[in-house]
């Protein structure tokens, strides 16, 4: 169905992520996924909602309280949108649960691989499992009986809590009606059972189904009408007060205390729980029934992924994908001298996951083994709990080198982990910076400077994903490794806005957020606008995760009226309306939902022949372009150009296999299979790959 022209011409943001998610849901229902997979994506879906919640819907109820009647650039005041999101919420949810629970379970047991219903267990598996609860559960659980002495116990954000109904009188002669037990963070909540206990070469019980059992042992003497898992999601964005701050590690480790008991947002139960045990959970969390999810499986649903990656099945998971080392960088691993040859005579670029992000590790590696380095300049966003990466640059830091490292502490849950590290590197004399408070460090850039020949000569990467070497096995970046002089005198000006104070120096070739990178883009799309009313050859092609920022989005709408012909790859939420008549109708919107995540971003602009290529740390998104820093750089080898195209988007525009295409209401379907199969994972893998 096509919007009118009274429709707003942008599309809610909570309800274009939900949509994403369905794609990524649709990955678990194709019955052509792995099995094993398909239940890795019910649980992605699962952790993508509790980030949902955490942050959007927490967003959307905070503006029904502050600006009721405020009419967003969607269309809908803040309560419209709400329960608009609710209905679409609600249905998502019931969707995976019936998946779940009819077609992935059932069909796991096939295949020997089972989630133990109490109601299944032989004598012998009861046995076995009353001997566990009594020897490594029971004793860390505290049961609270509620009544004027004890209150309704503090709930940590996404906890497993589960809500007794009693009858009876205890010792005190007091009577019991509602209990309330907390499953600590530290028990497992997927137990696996020995193989000849439960029959199955693959049987597990979940820790739900435990204590659910066995929770009259915590009551003795009282009658227990019933047992019912349940957890609440709150608010979980962090509040820094930028003025009145004076250390931020130690005002964001303040904030994070209490991360975990912002205001309840959503709260999932059994599906089987009592409507007044329900009511009463409501009223403890001042949340609605809107706000309330029943639940088939586990509440916690993400907490099944364990199984996806603890059972040796691989006909049941994506066949085994080991990236190659490419050229140069597989000869020239282990010498540092030839490494850095190799990045002098020509740019070098790389394409993750297809190819292996070692080479990134070799650069730093080298970086701090070659006694003609001398420094190294490192932006940290996510990197992980155990990170190479970050042990290279203390080894660096420690064998004299200066180490400058620009941690960025507010990278949504990584924050605690990124504090951890900042202290490391400190205490081995490192040179940490925290970046511009008020604007998250998010750029991908490292940079090492060598003395040669009496001279200091720069190396840089530069990349649109973080230096996490177990996500760049499952998110599709591109990284440069050059010695573009330009290039790298634009990232030590970078650095040092970063590290220091001082004026905003003009940069040769990088584009910067919060400064350039939002004019220069709405300026290229404004330039294929006038070649195509000029008669000219107009071309707009870009790769992004996600489209919001209204002024981008408007430039675009004009270039399209101007005949300007624009695809776009946006794997999330969009808020650009595509192929609406008069408005939109030369833009094309995809999203590619597959094997690996697509991450990288990609501006691709015609430019009268010169086909300028940007790479980019950077979405088209408000906080992006204004509220973070941000580079986006050009690749200038026409080669690697040539690459850059080809696999960013030729083949993206070619696959009909994991494509999906929008339509103008927001809507998605599915590109259909014409003439033969194009699979753009499996093609860059067979390309790139070993």
């Amino acid at each position: 169905m096509l919007p009118s022209s009274s429709d707003p011409t942008l599309l809610n943001r909570e309800l274009s992520l939900l949509k994403f998610n369905e794609r990524v849901l649709a990955m678990a229902e194709n019955p052509d996924t792995p099995l094993l997979e398909r239940l890795r994506y019910l649980c992605i879906v699962s952790s993508n909602l509790d980030e949902f919640f955490e942050i959007r819907i927490s967003s959307l109820k905070e503006q029904q309280r502050q600006n009721p009647n405020q009419i967003g650039s969607d269309g809908y005041t803040p309560g419209e949108a709400f329960e608009r999101v609710h209905v679409a919420t609600h249905e998502l949810v019931d969707r995976q649960n019936f998946l779940l629970t009819h077609d992935v379970l059932p069909r796991l047991r096939k295949e020997g691989i089972a989630l133990l219903d109490p109601a299944d267990w032989s004598e012998e598996l009861l046995g076995w499992a009353q001997a566990g609860f009594h020897r490594e559960v029971m004793p860390m659980l505290t049961p609270i009986g509620l009544d004027p002495a004890h209150p309704f116990p503090r709930v940590y954000n996404k906890s497993l809590n589960f809500i007794v109904s009693l009858h009876g009188q205890d010792a005190f002669g007091r009577s019991a009606s509602i209990a309330i037990v907390q499953a600590p963070r530290a028990l497992p909540r997927v137990i696996k059972v020995p193989a000849e206990i439960c029959g199955i070469p693959h049987g597990y019980i979940l820790l739900t189904a435990l204590i659910s059992t066995f929770v009259g042992e915590l009551f003795p003497g009282l009658d227990v009408k019933g047992c019912y898992q349940w957890r609440v999601t709150r608010n979980s964005d962090l509040f820094v007060d930028e003025e009145e701050i004076t250390n931020l590690r130690l005002a964001l480790q303040g904030e994070l205390s209490q991360r975990n008991f912002g205001a309840a947002v959503r709260l999932e139960i059994d599906h089987v729980m009592p409507v007044a045990l329900a009511t009463f959970l409501e009223k403890e969390f001042q949340l609605s029934p809107q706000d309330t999810y029943r639940v088939s499986g586990p509440v916690n649903l993400s907490r099944l992924m364990q199984l996806c990656n603890v059972i040796e099945r691989p006909e049941l998971l994506f066949p085994d994908y080991r990236p190659r080392m490419p050229p140069p960088f597989d000869m020239v691993a282990d010498r540092p001298a030839e490494l850095f040859a190799a990045i002098a005579e020509k740019d070098r670029l790389l394409h993750h996951p297809y190819q292996a992000f070692q080479p990134v590790l070799n650069f730093l590696t080298a970086a701090a083994l070659d006694p003609s380095v001398v420094a190294i300049k490192q932006t940290i966003y996510r990197t992980g709990e155990d990170s190479e990466l970050m042990r290279l640059l203390v080894a660096a830091a420690k064998a004299g080198k200066e180490v400058t490292v620009v941690v960025e502490l507010m990278a949504r849950f990584d924050e605690q982990t990124n504090i951890n590290w900042a202290a490391k590197l400190e205490e081995v004399g490192a040179h940490v910076s925290y970046g511009v408070v008020g604007h998250k460090t998010h750029a991908k850039m490292s940079l090492v400077l060598r003395r040669e020949r009496g001279h200091i000569r720069r190396y840089g990467h530069l990349g649109t994903g973080n230096y996490h070497p177990r996500t760049a096995r499952l998110y599709t970046d591109f990284g440069l490794l050059t010695a573009d002089q330009r290039m790298c005198e634009d990232m030590d000006k970078v650095f040092s806005l970063l590290t220091g104070l001082g004026a905003r120096r003009p940069l040769k070739l990088l584009l910067q957020a919060p400064f350039t990178m939002h004019e220069t883009m709405v300026a290229l799309i404004r330039g294929e606008a006038v070649n195509a009313r000029a008669g000219k050859k107009a071309r707009i092609m870009a790769k992004m995760n996600s489209l919001l920022e209204p002024i981008v989005i408007e430039a675009l709408y004009k270039a399209s009226q101007a005949g300007v012909r624009i695809d776009l790859i946006v794997r999330g939420a969009c808020a650009l309306r595509a192929g609406v008549p008069g408005m939109s109708e030369n833009i094309r919107v995809r999203s590619i939902i597959g094997q690996f995540l697509e991450h990288s971003r990609v501006f691709y602009f015609y430019n009268g022949g010169a086909e300028n290529v940007y790479l980019s740390s950077a979405d088209w998104m408000d906080r992006n372009f204004f509220r973070r820093v941000e580079v986006s750089f050009p690749i200038l080898d026409k080669i690697l150009k040539r690459r850059v195209i080809n696999e960013s988007f030729t083949y993206a525009l070619r696959d009909n296999q994991l494509a999906w295409r929008a339509l103008p209401n927001g809507t998605y379907v599915k590109v259909k299979g014409r003439g033969k199969p194009f699979n753009l994972h499996h093609h860059l893998m067979k390309q790139l790959g070993p």
